[in-house]
């Protein structure tokens, strides 16, 4: 019997030629098509990124699940902070204005999880400049919700943390975009908490990156909210399960990376990545579509995923066409 799942109804990689494209950038999930310097296509492929590698197999339908569940944040936070986006032609991709990114990644922390949570276990109380307090376990609440910059690294590097006074000691962001950056971050969080509260969620922590446009305003760019790019824990049972020492429950790209820990690898050096097996990929793909029932509160339709790659060049010709 043959498995509902193959190679090619899930995207990969894409090879597109749009009228007047100048430039493809190809991202750890994302492929940005620049049209004539003015426009992004910005196309969310089916790939899977974790500890800075991309797996070898595509997840199916996670490119639209992000996209859609970014486009659907944008909407609800234009009203804080600016926006790329323009419209969005296809179920996976998002067109929006060209803008120069901030080289820095903005990660915002309400609790003490995933790498904050590992750099404690090490005895570190301090991270990215900022103090943790002592006393905490993992998954606890921190006071007040931490800003945690990384610098956005090139294809195959690793994100560093950096300290808000690296970043301006070093000139990587002046100092009156910065507070613009941090302002921004945290009116981002505070809404996308209160919207996860209305859906029985948490909103752990996040990542926000911004560029500039051509006018020199300061826009939301790339995802936002995303289970790629955020990490929530259910509501229900929180406070019980951390009083017990239990793991908490959680929606987040995160059983992924607990999976490859468990199968020996957490991409370092000298380590290859475990088979996915069909099977695997399928439960990763029903997670991922839980994951957005959950976060939006709605119910997920799958788009066609007959021939992808074609379903997507002509949306996006069609858009490009009639503008």
């Amino acid at each position: 019997m043959q498995h509902p799942f193959t190679m090619s109804n899930t995207i990969t990689t894409t090879n597109f030629n749009f009228p007047n494209q100048k430039s493809v950038y190809r991202g750890k999930v994302r492929e940005v098509y620049n049209i004539n310097d003015d426009l992004l296509v910005m196309v969310a492929t089916d790939r899977l990124s974790a500890f800075d590698v991309v797996l070898p197999k595509g997840i199916p339908y996670k490119g639209q699940i992000l996209n859609q569940i970014a486009t659907k944040f944008m909407e609800l936070t234009q009203d804080i902070v600016p926006n790329w986006l323009i419209v969005t032609p296809d179920p996976s991709v998002a067109v929006g204005h060209l803008c120069v990114p901030f080289k820095v990644e903005m990660v915002i922390r309400g609790y003490l999880s995933g790498h904050a949570a590992r750099e404690y276990a090490l005895g570190k109380r301090e991270i990215c400049g900022v103090p943790m307090p002592e006393r905490l376990k993992e998954n606890d609440k921190f006071p007040t919700p931490i800003i945690t910059p990384t610098t956005k690294a090139d294809n195959g590097e690793h994100d560093a943390d950096i300290s808000r006074e690296d970043i301006l000691v070093k000139g990587i962001v002046t100092e009156a975009d910065y507070l613009v950056l941090e302002k921004y971050t945290r009116a981002l969080f505070q809404r996308g908490t209160e919207i996860a509260a209305s859906r029985g969620l948490i909103l752990v922590d996040t990542k926000y990156e911004f560029g500039k446009t051509k006018d020199g305003v300061i826009v939301l760019i790339d995802e936002i909210h995303t289970p790629d790019s955020s990490r929530y824990f259910y509501s229900e049972g929180y406070q019980e399960r951390q009083d017990k020492g239990e793991e908490q429950k959680q929606l987040s790209k995160e059983f992924v990376r607990r999976w490859l820990i468990q199968n020996g690898f957490q991409g370092l050096e000298g380590q290859s990545i475990p088979d996915m097996s069909d099977e695997y990929i399928e439960t990763v793909s029903e997670r991922y579509i839980e994951l957005y029932e959950k976060i939006l509160g709605e119910k997920f339709i799958k788009a066609d995923i007959s021939n992808i790659n074609e379903r997507i060049e002509k949306n996006v010709l069609a858009y490009l066409e009639n503008r």
